[in-house]
């Protein structure tokens, strides 16, 4: 029997102390995104086609193609995460959501990052880590913004 799973997820909740308003702001303008995140030309509008751009490093050409796939303003960004070029038919193909729940000073925000197979294990050991800085990433955009 295979105790594998079919695919996992890696979930970050944080009470962040800033109104949804100014997180939706950090999480949907480019500009911004690219201040915590990566570079980008992301639009919160389903179906825009957009990427997210960094320097190449260990096999990976910088490069990831996504899609958004459902806005709900103010509480919900979706959108897809896969490897792009030559890495696109065998690399990761996965789905990041974006919750944001109005709270008691401030904002609940969720970021789940679904889709992980198990040959994923090495990407997704990096990206556990890397989503914890970027969250406390946007956290830090959205508290500077007025």
């Amino acid at each position: 029997m295979n105790d594998i799973p079919a695919s996992r997820s890696i979930v970050i909740e944080r009470m962040m102390p800033h109104p949804p308003a100014k997180v939706w702001r950090a999480l949907t303008q480019a500009s911004l995104v690219g201040e915590w995140l990566m570079k980008n030309d992301l639009q919160p509008v389903v179906g825009h086609r957009f990427n997210f751009r960094a320097e190449p490093q260990g096999g990976w050409n910088g490069v990831t193609d996504c899609e958004v796939l459902e806005v709900e303003p103010l509480s919900r960004l979706v959108y897809s995460w896969r490897s792009s070029g030559e890495q696109a038919a065998t690399g990761i193909n996965s789905v990041v959501t974006w919750t944001l729940t109005p709270a008691e000073g401030g904002t609940q925000v969720r970021m789940e990052h679904s889709g992980f197979r198990p040959q994923d294990e090495q990407f997704y050991r990096g990206a556990n880590y890397g989503w914890q800085q970027m969250v406390a990433g946007l956290e830090r955009v959205a508290g500077g913004l007025d």
